[in-house]
């Protein structure tokens, strides 16, 4: 019975996210041990649990059937051990967790830096990329996001907040229109990042708010530090967070563009996946960061 229920915990894996390798991804374990575990749960069955196609697999009407059952199952599983866990002063466990790839000395890091520091028992997988992350396909506990949040298969909670400015640099400001007002920027060179909507920037000003839908996107990258590099070497604007750039623009390798003007506050959050109770470790990992929101500005 025990090798059923290891292999229903695969079942579950497999549907939440979409194939053998991400369920393999997700638990840890090789992708032959994760079909070794499906065929043998449908041979017992006697029933096919995936429709399968050279690149995806879906669940069969008996899937549909089994797949809530076999989700609550796991559930009460990870219930079990949180609660065993919540009765030990100290946390046991791991967490896979996604963040931004820029500032990997902001506070933002040092705070799971910090956590690790105080919870010796509990291993951490980190992942960093500015790209966007498949949470449930790719098996993270727990993500942190920038901006305004999209996906609403997500939870979420803002743990902080975070300030950018618009900056370029000195020598492309010295060879083009001087800029006096936020209209003056329609005429401007802009570097765009790839995941970052750029149709449209808004500038406030004590009670005024003005929209700019920049159109001179010169370069496109896919990082924020590729962004940052190319605003340095003279080819446009953008808006950077203000922790990533401080020091050059205390040593004024940048300057604010329109000081006067600043764009609005954007939150940062942590998101989880929404298929299932939430682990122990991952609320203890997000009222950590809570904890140390005053520090958490990027």
């Amino acid at each position: 019975m025990i090798e059923d229920y290891r292999s229903l915990a695969v079942f579950v894996a497999i549907a939440d996210t979409g194939s053998l390798s991400a369920a393999g991804r997700r638990l840890k374990l090789s992708t032959s041990v994760i079909s070794h575990h499906l065929s043998r749960l449908e041979q017992r069955q006697g029933v096919a649990l995936f429709f399968r196609s050279t690149r995806s697999m879906s669940l069969t009407p008996e899937g549909q059937i089994a797949l809530d059952p076999a989700r609550r199952m796991v559930a009460a599983g990870e219930e079990a051990l949180d609660a065993i866990h919540a009765g030990n002063e100290e946390p046991v466990g791991s967490l896979h967790v996604a963040m931004p790839a820029f500032g990997e000395q902001s506070k933002l890091h040092q705070a799971l830096w910090g956590f690790a520091q105080m919870h010796p028992m509990v291993a951490i997988s980190l992942q960093c990329s500015d790209m966007p992350t498949d949470l449930v396909r790719d098996g993270f506990d727990l993500a942190i996001r920038l901006g305004t949040l999209r996906n609403s298969s997500l939870k979420s909670r803002r743990i902080a907040d975070f300030e950018r400015l618009l900056v370029a640099s000195p020598g492309y400001l010295a060879q083009r229109e001087p800029i006096v007002t936020p209209i003056d920027l329609e005429a401007h060179d802009f570097i765009a990042v790839t995941q970052i909507p750029s149709v449209m920037m808004i500038l406030e000003r004590k009670e005024q708010s003005v929209s700019i839908a920049p159109t001179n996107m010169r370069i496109e990258v896919n990082t924020v530090n590729a962004a940052k590099a190319a605003v340095l070497a003279g080819l446009g604007i953008w808006h950077l967070p203000q922790s990533v750039i401080e020091q050059e623009v205390t040593q004024s390798r940048l300057v604010r563009v329109l000081p006067d003007w600043n764009l609005p506050t954007l939150g940062i959050y942590a998101v989880w996946p929404d298929i299932g109770p939430q682990k122990a470790l991952t609320r203890r990992l997000i009222d950590h960061f809570i904890a140390h929101r005053s520090d958490l500005m990027l």
